[in-house]
């Protein structure tokens, strides 16, 4: 369905006497997500899926997790679109003169100009990252990282007067492309040890030869294998760990999610780390339990873990000094994602269920924050505009500019505080219940030191989150409280962002009256991953 979207939409672009509006354009791309959406959730009651079936020669493996995934990418693609509409409606200021009868076209203020191919690139995107979690082959499986991180690339520089957002897009694909060439490589070494790609192949493969070792005659050559197959691993898991951001790859993130636009950094930051990391859990739990090698899942194990430490480690403390949001909120990311590795290390059934709950209540929260900084860039513009200043660029950069908000916008202030709180884990919020768990399954699991540093690294993180908060409701601005809102000129927010912020939010604070929703979804979909 979304390849039919993208070729019926690229025609109808195409042709000169069709003209389409950004606006409709996002629209009509919204509603092919969430038809989309309703497509991939229809096949989960056909009891002839059962563990997944196998499809183009084995490239890719549709199951009811690969498919409950895809459910879930299409529906956070669809609202994370709702803003974009906002955006184009004032992103642009022409004024066309007439000078000794010429038209001159007059630009004024060119900021972030219409670009109607935004959608187009959010559907490729949205493609690369389905037919990546569905990948079981290593040719699949690079076609369709690279398919989702060169749409993602084209978003980072999607505004080309911007020189910041232009420099982080070419930062961002040279060590995107850096990584690529490492999961490049590991996949050939895999190739030429084995022969083989699909992935089902390789772990049998390896599994028979682990059988064999006994013979003396076999131990020298499944030795040579071993080490290849090996270093192959590892080279694809640090490929992966880079485009996740996770530490010590993770230098590039905090300049790139700063640099670029708000609207791009709320795609960036959410949709392809939740298509690697649902690859990750794949392939980890392909290695798991299908090969018995040793030194095979201990170097996956240590890859996860060592990232993992460093990544809370330093999300925690490089982003107490942080001025910058942004910047701030990629650090926070990266500390995130630490959790999420911790938890993708374990290899439990109970482990995986961690794992997954709080990727989706990650998404939530982060999508919620992203939303709501987006909304204060317009609030904030819109009063610029009545103080008759020059117009400058809508985005929040610094948190010093939300100094004062809770005067002007309180309901943003306050949910965008519940965020920040359910990000530090604090009790009653969905954040709070997501890092239980995966503290509680680590622990069960042995994994005593990397809990300790992660319960340390959450309490203090939630000094960075805390300042943010009281900047926003106790740090007041005395320009902010004389000029008021005499006019009531409070709200140039569409309906459907209001609606989406709202609806977020109170996913957020509501959980602890029904988790079973999600937990008993979570759950599943951790059974249906040891099935397969």
């Amino acid at each position: 369905m979304i390849l039919f979207t993208l070729i019926g939409l690229i025609t109808a672009i195409s042709i000169p006497s069709v003209n389409i509006s950004p606006i409709v354009l996002n629209r009509l791309v919204s509603i092919s997500l969430i038809y989309c959406a309703l497509l991939s959730f229809n096949p989960l009651y056909l009891t002839s899926l059962g563990s997944g079936i196998s499809i183009y020669g084995g490239l890719y493996h549709i199951s009811s997790y690969s498919l409950s995934i895809e459910c879930f990418i299409f529906i956070i693609a669809s609202l994370i679109l709702i803003p974009w509409a906002r955006e184009k409606q004032n992103s642009i200021l022409i004024n066309n003169t007439f000078r000794n009868g010429t038209n001159i076209l007059k630009t004024t203020s060119i900021r972030n100009p219409i670009v109607s191919e935004y959608s187009l690139i959010i559907l490729f995107t949205t493609l690369g990252a389905c037919l990546l979690i569905s990948s079981s082959d290593l040719i699949s499986m690079y076609l369709s990282i690279e398919l989702q991180s060169f749409a993602v690339y084209i978003l980072a520089t999607i505004y080309r007067h911007s020189e910041s957002s232009t420099s982080a897009g070419l930062k961002y694909f040279l060590l995107g492309g850096l990584s690529s060439c490492f999961i490049l490589l590991g996949c050939g070494l895999l190739y030429s040890f084995t022969g083989l790609t699909q992935l089902e192949a390789i772990y049998s493969f390896l599994s028979c030869a682990m059988l064999n070792t006994s013979e003396e005659s076999y131990l020298s050559v499944f030795n040579d294998i071993s080490q290849g197959c090996i270093l192959g691993l590892a080279l694809i898991y640090i490929g992966f760990l880079f485009k996740i951001s996770a530490a010590p790859l993770h230098n590039w993130a905090p300049d790139v999610y700063d640099e670029v636009p708000t609207i791009v950094t709320t795609w960036l930051t959410i949709m392809p780390k939740i298509s690697i990391f649902i690859f990750l859990l794949e392939l980890q739990s392909g290695i798991s339990i299908h090969i018995n090698s040793l030194s095979l899942n201990n170097t996956a194990l240590s890859l996860l873990l060592i990232s993992s430490f460093l990544s809370l480690i330093i999300g925690t403390v490089v982003g107490l000094a942080q001025s910058k949001i942004k910047r701030l909120l990629a650090y926070s990311t990266i500390s995130h994602v630490g959790f999420l590795l911790l938890a993708l290390s374990i290899g439990t059934e109970k482990g995986l269920e961690s794992f997954i709950f709080y990727i989706i209540q990650y998404t939530i929260t982060n999508l919620n924050t992203f939303f709501i900084l987006l909304a204060f860039g317009y609030l904030i513009r819109e009063s610029t505009f009545n103080k008759r200043k020059s117009e400058e660029d809508q985005d929040i950069r610094f948190i010093s500019e939300l100094k004062g908000q809770f005067i002007q916008n309180p309901l943003l202030s306050l949910s965008l505080a519940v965020c920040l709180l359910s990000m530090a884990g604090i009790p009653p919020l969905i954040g709070f219940f997501a890092k239980q768990q995966v503290l509680y399954s680590s622990i069960q699991n042995g994994y005593y030191f990397i809990s300790f540093i992660a319960i340390i690294t959450s309490v203090i993180s939630a000094s960075y989150y805390l300042k943010i908060i009281k900047v926003i409701h106790f740090d007041l601005d005395s320009d902010k409280i004389s000029l008021g809102n005499p006019n009531n000129r409070i709200v140039p927010l569409q309906n459907s962002h209001v609606f989406v912020i709202a609806t977020l939010t109170l996913v957020i604070i509501l959980f602890i009256i029904k988790p079973l929703i999600l937990l008993n979804s979570a759950q599943l979909l951790a059974l249906s991953t040891f099935s397969m």
